[in-house]
């Protein structure tokens, strides 16, 4: 969300042209223990939330896919083993240091994919090319959220997904325990392990600001997807929504 030229960054507002750069710092910083702090963090449920989305992806073989902030690679390996060497998974980001440990891991898998540095709002991509279209824990962190999910469903075919797996509106008989946990626990974690509070402090604010189910899957409409709906997972933690291209 945006006002007269200012967005939210976590719980502070910030000049909209200087939330990428500010975003980019964030990611920089953690890179090199992000899959370390996500094991951390989550009690190892990651894997399980990515593992459901890639099941959920109904890839066959020869399929096309893009992941956008991709990030370090978690779904692009796992998508990658299901379109097999006919098939094409293109791992993406807007910040270089991810994605040089996404390619990595993706190398060291013997998987031999198309890496592109890039901006989730503007992709450099063609109409219609994809068959899967998919975004994990990226969302949020984008400056306008319609703008990429709009893009994001411009670049799939049609009967092609668009799948957003992101935080989302825990159950509200937790909320008070996920607020003790975020914004005590996880500082404080960020600091031991990655030696950086701040920016898991700016992680747990930007999941507080992202939409919840119902507003999500309204935004993912009006970008022109069809048939939303999503899954909550561990007590709507997380939530995997997902919608259809259908003209």
């Amino acid at each position: 969300m945006s006002d007269g030229g200012r967005t939210h960054f976590g719980f502070s507002s910030v000049a909209e042209d200087e939330k990428a750069a500010r975003v980019a710092g964030v990611f920089h910083s953690v890179a090199e223990r992000y899959d370390l702090m996500n094991d951390l963090m989550s009690l190892g449920l990651h894997r399980a939330w990515k593992t459901f989305t890639i099941n959920q992806a109904g890839l066959r073989p020869g399929m096309r896919v893009l992941d956008v902030a991709g990030g370090t690679a978690d779904l692009a390996r796992g998508f990658a083993r299901r379109v097999g060497p006919e098939g094409e998974v293109w791992l993406t980001d807007i910040n270089a240091s991810m994605l040089s440990v996404g390619r990595d891991r993706m190398v060291d898998d013997g998987v031999l994919q198309p890496v592109v540095q890039c901006d989730a709002e503007r992709l450099p991509f063609p109409d219609g090319y994809f068959d899967r279209v998919t975004v994990a824990f990226g969302l949020r962190n984008m400056t306008h959220k319609d703008r990429a999910l709009a893009d994001m469903r411009r670049v799939l075919r049609p009967g092609g997904k668009l799948m957003v797996l992101e935080f989302s509106q825990v159950w509200k008989p937790l909320e008070r325990l996920y607020d003790v946990y975020s914004f005590q626990v996880l500082p404080r974690l960020g600091e031991r392990v990655a030696g950086d509070a701040s920016s898991y402090r700016y992680l747990a604010e930007s999941i507080r600001l992202h939409p919840d189910q119902e507003t999500l899957a309204t935004m993912m409409g009006e970008s022109g997807l069809r048939r939303v709906r999503w899954f909550n997972l561990s007590a709507g933690v997380v939530a995997l929504h997902e919608g259809w291209r259908l003209d």
